[in-house]
């Protein structure tokens, strides 16, 4: 039998896969507080300053009273005026390191193995988690961040993917969702938690030691049987298979549990020594087209995403508050994908791309309703509206991706998408300052960032209920396309059938 069918005998989303995506899950609530860390650890309090003579940072120390009472690195370090530069510095490091371990270890994953590169990330995260904790100097605390973005980047990449790799692939999109999902609510709950612990080494020390128990809970994981599959490890994913079907409590189906060889393994010598790497991904027929169009998309949702919530940050009030808000926005984005990208009039590329449209739309109409507008339909309600939009295609477009990328070469292609996904974050605070060209132009950008980017996504093919493909050689079998072909034909007659039966 194939994966899919051994899937569907061991169960695709019993007990013990239920209890591994749970987990992973609730990992997510621990990376969004490293990633939202510096909000709170680097916020600059209310100050007063004497009048006199500052000519270096010295002599401004001296003269300097916080008036607020708020414990972060900018208290403690004195990051004002000159030296405030430090903080963006600091956020700036962690997402610079986030991209390099997009690139590093997506594709390090593929080549060993999902687990072994998921825990040594893990691992070390929190090793420099705790680092930022007890940073001496300013010096060590950037450089603790800059190492805990490059094991956050890869170790969320590895970990989104085992996600979907656990299950079979009619709950790929569940998975995903939940998995983006509770990174939002991570990151309503940061707030809660920084809203109690005000002192700024206290909250970094209660942020990261949720990750002591995660890796814990991690270490029993067994790696991922589409990843060993796809290798050739054929008798090693069988035995996690069968593991699974006992831990499901399908202790019968685990004796009938037989792979055949998969076609293009690496195993097999059909890929080389090495397998397929980050040049296949531009130098490969049909992976190329899709790289190219999905790295546009995953930039252009980065790119809009950001630019909307400093549109919409304007009026943030309480930071505590306003970082709970943050992801609370995001919520009923999540419904709304499980719902349409389903459904086979919708599906994942026409759902996607409206998404990203809608969102251009919006902020192609902020620009001309003023901030005072009235109290529900204003220029903040749109910008907020249009936050919620480009987070269902951002959860989408993840999905999707998942979908379109063979499992030799999945975490490669995430890691080369995500990496695009950065530069567009990096690049979003300098879109405002286009204004000194025309008031209109910042939002104007994200427009057509967003409709661009959802009239390209119509380019990529459609995935729901077809099979994901495991090696490169799937995509160009003929044999593949046929498989592919029929099953859509299946559902659809089956679709079919149970309409007529409803109408009877």
């Amino acid at each position: 039998m194939d994966l899919e069918e051994a899937f569907q005998l061991v169960g695709e989303f019993g007990s013990y896969q239920k209890q591994m995506v749970l987990v992973l899950v609730l990992l997510q609530v621990y990376m969004a507080c490293q990633s939202m860390l510096i909000v709170l650890v680097g916020a600059v309090p209310e100050y007063d300053i004497e009048q006199g003579d500052h000519a270096n940072h010295e002599e401004l120390i001296k003269h300097i009273t916080f008036t607020e009472d708020v414990n972060s690195i900018v208290t403690e370090w004195f990051l004002l005026k000159q030296q405030a530069y430090k903080v963006s510095l600091a956020g700036s490091l962690f997402f610079a390191g986030v991209l390099v371990g997009n690139v590093f270890f997506g594709p390090l994953s593929d080549k060993i193995g999902r687990k072994p590169v998921f825990l040594t990330a893990l691992f070390f995260e929190v090793l420099f988690g705790y680092a930022t904790a007890f940073a001496p100097s300013y010096e060590v605390f950037a450089l603790s961040r800059l190492l805990v973005g490059l094991m956050n980047g890869g170790m969320s990449l590895v970990c989104f993917v085992l996600t979907q790799e656990y299950v079979g692939k009619s709950y790929w999109a569940m998975t995903g969702t939940l998995t983006n999902m509770t990174f939002a609510v991570g990151i309503a709950l940061f707030g809660a938690l920084g809203y109690y612990i005000r002192p700024w080494r206290n909250l970094a020390t209660a942020a990261n030691s949720p990750g002591v128990l995660f890796f814990l809970l991690c270490v029993t994981l067994p790696e991922s049987p589409r990843w060993l599959y796809s290798r050739g490890y054929t008798e090693k994913a069988e035995e996690v298979l069968r593991y699974m079907a006992v831990r499901n409590g399908n202790g019968n189906a685990a004796a009938k549990v037989k792979l055949r060889m998969c076609p293009g393994s690496v195993k097999t010598g059909n890929q080389g020594n090495n397998g397929p790497g980050l040049l296949d991904l531009f130098t490969h027929p049909v992976l190329r087209r899709r790289t190219v169009v999905l790295m546009y998309v995953w930039y252009s949702c980065s790119l809009v995403y950001y630019g909307l919530t400093m549109n919409a940050s304007e009026d943030s009030g309480n930071r505590y508050f306003s970082v709970a808000m943050y992801g609370l926005v995001e919520l009923p984005a999540y419904p709304l994908c499980i719902y349409f990208i389903n459904k086979q009039w919708a599906g994942r590329r026409k759902t996607m791309a409206s998404f990203l449209g809608l969102a251009g739309l919006s902020c192609l109409c902020t620009m001309f309703i003023p901030g005072n507008a009235g109290a529900l339909f204003n220029a903040t309600s749109l910008a907020l509206l249009g936050k919620l939009l480009v987070s269902a295609a951002f959860n989408i477009v993840y999905v999707y991706t998942t979908e379109l990328y063979p499992t030799v070469i999945r975490n490669a292609g995430l890691g080369v998408c995500s990496m695009s996904c950065r530069v567009g974050g990096i690049l979003a605070p300098f879109v405002p300052s286009l204004r000194d060209l025309h008031t209109s132009m910042p939002f104007m950008v994200f427009c057509l960032s967003g409709i661009s980017a959802g009239c390209l996504g119509l380019l990529l093919p459609e995935t729901l209920n077809k099979p994901v493909a495991e090696t490169l050689d799937e995509l160009r079998s003929p044999a593949y396309h046929r498989i592919v072909e029929t099953e859509t034909h299946l559902f659809e007659e089956d679709q079919s059938k149970t309409k007529h039966k409803l109408n009877q």
